[in-house]
This record gives C-alpha cells, structure tokens and sequence, in this order.
C-alpha cells in the first residue's frame, strides 16, 4: 500500500480490534477521525453515521481529541489540486474535480478523482433516467464510465496499491456492473484494512441474501461488526437477533444513538409491532425533531393504523423541512393514499423515484398505488423493480402475487406468494394467500397445510380458521369442519374484538346444523339463538328452534353416545352438555 496509507490501515485495524466496547474514548476518537477522513474524501453519508455515533458518546477532553492526519510528500504535492477540486467537487461539478486532480498520486487525491469521474457517470444516468419516458426504461441507461473506472482500479487492486476507501469504491464499480461475488470478496477486503468505515459493511449488507451467506464470511472482529451484524439481521428478518444486538449496544453506551433508536423502530414495523413502533418513533422525533430518514416508515405506520390527523401533521412538518427529500415525498404519498386519492399519491411516489430510482419504498408503494387504480400492468411493473432494487422485499413479492391474482393465474401466483413466504416464514397473510391459491388449483391438501400454518403462527386477520372449516365442509369432514368454527368463536370471543359478523354467523349457523344433526338439541338451540342475532342467518336460526321445539314435543331425547365437540364460552351457554372424547382445543387431529 501507497505511503502513508498501509500505516494508517495497520492503525485502524489495531484500533478497532475486538468486538469490546469498554474503552469509549478511544471509539469516540476512532469516529471522530473516521468521520473527518470520510468528508474529505466526499463521502457524505459514511462521515455524517460516524459523526451521529460519536455525538451519542460523552465528549472528549482537549487533550485526548485526535490528532490532525500525519501528511506525506504526495499529500503535500496534492494539496492545492485536492482542495481546489473538493471545492468543486461539493458544489457538484463533478468533471471539473476530476480535471484538476488528474496525475495525483496520494491516496486522498487519487479517490476522489475516481469518486468524481464515477458520480459524474452516476449523474449523467440519473439524468436521461428522468428524461426518458417514464421509470420503467431505467435498466437501459447504463453509467458509461463504469467499465474505464473498474479497468484502472483492478490494476491499483492487483498492485495492492488501494486503501480502505479505495477497494470501497472498486466494490461499488463490481456491484453495478453486477459482479457481485467479486465486490463482496473486495467489500470484505475494505472492511478488513478499514474496519471504521460505514460505506462498507453498508453495501456489504445490500449483497447478502440469507444467513448462509453470512456464515462464510470472513469478517473483521471490531466492535462495527457488531453495528453490521444487527443491521444486517434486520434487513434478512432475523429480528429477534436483531433487536437482542441493538439491546446490547444500547447497554454498552450508544443509549442516546438516534441511529440505534430509528433501527429499533424499524425492527419492530418489520414484525409488525405497531404500538411499540409509533411511540419509539414519537420518542425519536422528541429527540430529532428536523430527522428526515425513516420518517417514511413512521408514516408507513400510521397508515396502517389510519391516524388521519398524525399523518398530516408529518407531511406538513416535513414539506417545511425539505419538500424534495425521497422520504417526505413518500410521506404524502401515504397521506393522499389515505385519503384515497391514489392518482396524487402514484404522482409523488413518482416525484420520490425521479429523486432516487433505487429507493425501494416508493417502488412497491408505487406498486400498491397503481392496483388500487386497478392499473395491472403498471403496477406489475412496479413491482419488478422493487425486487430488482432488493430481492429481499417481501411486500413486492406479495405484491405481484395479488396482481395475478386479480388477472386469475394462480400459477403465477402461487410462485410469487412462496417467495413472500420464503422470506416471512411466520407472517399468516403470505400462509392464508398461498392457501387460497393452493385452493384454485384444487391442491386441498396443501391448502389445508397453509392455513393450518397459519392459523399456528398467529393469524393476524384471523380468518385462517374459517377457511380451514369451509375446506373440511367442501371434503365431508364434518367433525373437523365443527372443530375449526369452535376454535374460530372461541378466538373471536376471547380477544373481545367486534369483527365482521359475516364469518361469525356461518360459524354459528354451521355449528347449529352440525348439532342438530348430532341430536345435541340444547346445543343446536344455543348456536340456533346465536344465528338470531345476525341478519343473514335470522331465518334459518328461527327455522331450527321451531324444528327443535317439535322434535322435543314429540319426545326426542337428546343423544349421548354421538361425541360432539362442546365449545361455547360459559357467557354463552350454561347448559351441561356431554363432553366430547377430543377435548374442543386439541386441533391436532384436524392437522392434514
């Protein structure tokens, strides 16, 4: 390595050894002296996550405050073509930087001449991106200076002359050129020679699609690999893991960290934990009242929960801050979503893609837009680019299963609801939708396998156990079907939710039948009352008390020796009844 460049490396390497939190002070000098290496460099987003991390540390005395950067002679050679291009280069002329700093040899110089000549290209495409028709014809505007850029850096790589920053920025050019095995080789590399540096370990993250993946790396052992690895598990919905890693960087004395709080939020919205979610938001705009990033997943929240009035105020305040951020366009997008004015809101997740195309939200956001316009094409379209941004999001998945789920081909379908499920095993709504698709193509069995699943990983919309009943209905099994109805009052009852009274009623209007059937005739008149008390099965209910009534004139005792399921809450019924041999809660023998 170049100078004074492999010196530095050692340094860091040996400064962030071990993942130990127990010495503070030298962290917070380690982020410090990251943050101001990253800015110099341009690298904006890597500076500003060491800055907030440092700022979250208790501050240093004047004495222990790092010292300035050691310069060589190239630096000194460099210094008056560096700082003219960085003054050109932040005002985002990005050819003119790297017209001046053509034939530098430091290692500072050297990267930000190929940083401009790759965000010139950046900017260029970007550019004809928005030009062009619409989002969609993104994937035929290429970067023109990628190749040029990869050519120069493998042979700097070959001859060990990059440092940390460097092999970042020769991973970048592999991964959008999609090498994609060979920039996580050279991201790990960047990582191991510079273990301070966010970038990295941040693009490493977009690269890796399971936890197998993760196992054969070989990784740095620093305190930022424990920041990888929590982020890490939250992108792949390990958020268990996820959450017990924040925990202990809390305790280790990041508590004040925004960045740690915003990444606990999200985890909690990814399994879907809303209440735990919104105040832990609420808590991080107390602290960062003008923080603009996730607020699109606090509005996501909102949504969900159709708080109106909190939504807008959130849109408003964030229009004031800055109206053209991807997040605060996303922001209205969900605000006029709400409000179902779909056609403004796919206006901003427009506005919000012509910003940033590779921003994965509005993409599926977008997608979710244009199926309510019942516009298919488009939001199939939509929906494509979402996972070729990232392959692991699970909403676009589940999105183009619905699509062609609307355009009644279930084959199509049932491959895209299993990629949703691949990637939340325990989310029911992926379980009842392949279900259901399972069920068009007449596989039964398997249909009866998802919403069983679903039903023993917590349904969330709770009608995994009604459709699990009318399959039993469809295949005789009467008993079965009895079984899952039981289980589906009991479930309603017991969380004391009003839900739609439409399944309720089936559930009771086919318990007083099966019951009658079974001669169980204080049962069957229970369940019969209980039809009363919806519309749609009044009629029937009342029919059945008569023939009930009659049968008793007529001296019909009640049968004991057929086993029927006795469910009903004691609020419900207080009549002693023959209990059955299964007792009502053991479904195990209902499991296909």
């Amino acid at each position: 390595v170049i100078g004074g460049a492999g010196a530095m490396a050692a340094a860091a390497m040996v400064a962030a050894g071990g993942g130990d939190f127990s010495d503070l002070r030298e962290i917070k000098k380690q982020l410090l002296s990251v943050a101001e290496r990253s800015r110099e460099r341009g690298l904006q987003h890597s500076g500003k996550w060491a800055a907030e991390l440092a700022f979250a540390l208790e501050p240093l005395p004047l004495s222990e405050l790092p010292p300035p950067p050691v310069l060589t002679e190239e630096d000194a050679r460099d210094l008056d073509a560096y700082t003219l291009a960085k003054s050109y280069f932040d005002l985002k002329e990005y050819d003119r930087a790297a017209y001046f700093l053509q034939g530098c040899k430091s290692q500072k110089a050297y990267f930000l001449y190929m940083y401009s000549r790759y965000l010139s290209g950046e900017k260029k495409k970007d550019d004809e991106t928005v030009d062009s028709l619409g989002p969609l014809e993104k994937g035929q505007v290429k970067n023109e200076a990628l190749r040029e850029l990869r050519v120069e850096l493998s042979k700097k790589h070959k001859a060990q002359e990059l440092d940390g920053f460097g092999l970042y920025l020769y991973g970048v050019v592999l991964r959008k050129l999609d090498l994609v095995k060979e920039a996580i080789d050279v991201f790990v590399e960047a990582a191991h020679v510079l273990p301070l540096h966010w970038g990295a370990w941040l693009e490493l993250c977009n690269l890796i699609t399971d936890k197998e993946m993760l196992k054969f790396l070989s990784l740095p052992d620093t305190w930022m690999k424990e920041f990888f690895l929590a982020h890490i598990y939250t992108e792949l919905q390990l958020i268990e893991e996820a959450l017990q890693k924040y925990q202990s960087l809390i305790d280790a004395g990041f508590s004040k960290s925004t960045y740690i709080i915003s990444q606990i939020a999200v985890a909690y919205h990814n399994i879907r934990d809303i209440d735990k979610a919104l105040s832990i938001f609420n808590e991080l705009r107390k602290q960062d009242p003008y923080r603009i990033e996730n607020m699109d997943t606090f509005s996501n929240l909102l949504y969900v929960r159709s708080m109106k009035p909190e939504l807008s105020y959130l849109a408003h305040n964030l229009c004031e801050i800055d109206k053209y951020r991807v997040e605060t366009c996303c922001v209205i997008g969900n605000y006029y979503s709400l409000r179902s004015q779909h056609e403004k809101a796919a206006l901003y997740f427009q506005r919000a893609l012509k910003l940033n195309p590779r921003y994965l939200g509005a993409w599926t956001l977008m997608g979710h837009e244009y199926m309510e316009m019942k516009n298919t094409s488009a939001a199939i379209q939509a929906y494509r680019h979402a996972i070729e941004v990232n392959k692991r999001d699970y909403r676009a998945w589940y999105g183009l299963g619905q699509t062609y789920e609307i355009l009644k081909m279930p084959f199509y379908c049932l491959y895209y609801y299993r990629r949703a499920h691949q990637l939340r095993p325990n989310d029911s709504r992926m379980l009842v939708a392949l279900g259901e698709c399972y069920e068009k193509l007449n596989q039964l069995v398997e249909a009866k396998k998802c919403y069983w699943r679903a039903y023993a990983v917590g349904d969330v919309e709770k009608m995994a156990l009604v459709k699990l009943a009318k399959l039993h209905e469809q295949l005789n099994e009467s008993e079965q079907a009895a079984q899952c109805y039981i289980k589906y009052i009991q479930d309603i009852y017991s969380c004391g939710e009003v839900v739609e009274h439409l399944e309720v009623s089936t559930a009771f209007r086919y318990l007083a039948q099966y019951y009658f059937k079974c001669k169980l005739w204080d049962e069957a008149s229970a369940c019969a009352q209980k039809c009363c008390a919806f519309n749609d099965t009044r009629e029937e209910g009342k029919a059945l008390l008569r023939q009930i009534l009659q049968l008793r004139n007529q001296g019909e005792t009640s049968s004991t020796d057929v086993a029927a399921p006795f469910f009903l809450p004691a609020s419900l019924s207080a009549n002693n009844t023959p209990t059955r041999r299964v007792s009502p809660l053991n479904l195990s023998s209902v499991t296909p």
